[in-house]
């Protein structure tokens, strides 16, 4: 039997991937406009690296494919930024005055610190120097770091210090990230120090709200974190219905930030 090889990307669909390497993400709209041509013709050359498995379809777009390896940290920040923004705000808002809380690494989290400026009496134990950065200033939040390993990329802290601290509190509430949500509802991330520490936080929260973005539905990640089943709230802007049904499943509510996308013919 012969097998047929698969075809080579053009060149515009090599370029693609080039700017992907930069930025993380690109939307149909923007690479029409950049290689002039028609919104078409690039869903179908983006559809053509999807099936080639060099990029990860998204709506609207296409993220760099790895499942090995995360995006640096500044092309994270890029991707979704004003649905991170809306799902940093709609999370806030479950967080009580006069309560404890957990934020973790992830630039989604990092929205959550800058939507609690008005919050009164909270305790923040992080483990992400930008989210100490983002509240450190603000006279109404106690702000507790962890020790450990700063990662030079984002400013994340890991390592058995981290963790350590960690296991002396009992909050009220941990607001965790995600690098990938996986078919079956497993939480999956890059760095098993970062991972450590995630299911560290989540066993000492009395409630665990995850932020994601719809993206990270589409992605995948090599270190199990956690499931659904241990989060309470998961704040997204768009849920794959088969995500919808799992979490129903197991008794997630759900918050869908911004309000309902319009659908694109991809």
């Amino acid at each position: 039997m012969s097998l047929v090889a698969p075809r080579a990307p053009t060149r515009r669909q090599v370029e693609i991937v080039g700017l992907l390497r930069e930025k993380g993400r690109v939307t149909v709209e923007d690479l029409a406009a950049h290689f002039t041509v028609t919104p078409q013709t690039i869903r179908r050359d983006l559809n053509d690296l999807s099936d080639a498995q060099m990029v990860v379809r998204v709506h609207g777009g296409a993220m760099v494919a790895s499942g090995v390896v995360n995006l640096a940290y500044e092309a994270r920040k890029l991707i979704a930024g004003p649905h991170k923004r809306l799902i940093g705000e709609a999370a806030a808002r479950l967080v009580p005055d006069h309560s404890s809380v957990f934020l973790t690494i992830g630039t989604t989290t990092e929205e959550v610190a800058r939507a609690l400026g008005g919050h009164a009496g909270l305790l923040v134990i992080t483990n992400n120097l930008q989210v100490a950065a983002e509240l450190y200033r603000n006279s109404a939040i106690e702000v507790v770091v962890t020790g450990g390993s700063v990662r030079h990329g984002d400013g994340g802290i890991v390592g058995a210090q981290s963790e350590a601290l960690i296991a002396q509190f009992r909050v009220d509430l941990a607001v965790i990230g995600t690098s990938a949500v996986d078919a079956d509802g497993t939480l999956l991330d890059f760095d098993i120090r970062e991972v450590q520490a995630q299911r560290a936080i989540i066993e000492h929260a009395r409630r665990v709200v995850l932020v994601a973005d719809s993206s990270k539905f589409a992605r995948s990640a090599p270190v199990r974190v956690a499931h659904l089943d241990d989060v309470d709230i998961l704040v997204t802007d768009r849920l794959p219905p088969a995500t919808a049904e799992l979490c129903r499943a197991h008794g997630v509510e759900v918050v869908e930030a911004g309000g309902p996308i319009e659908s694109e013919d991809e």
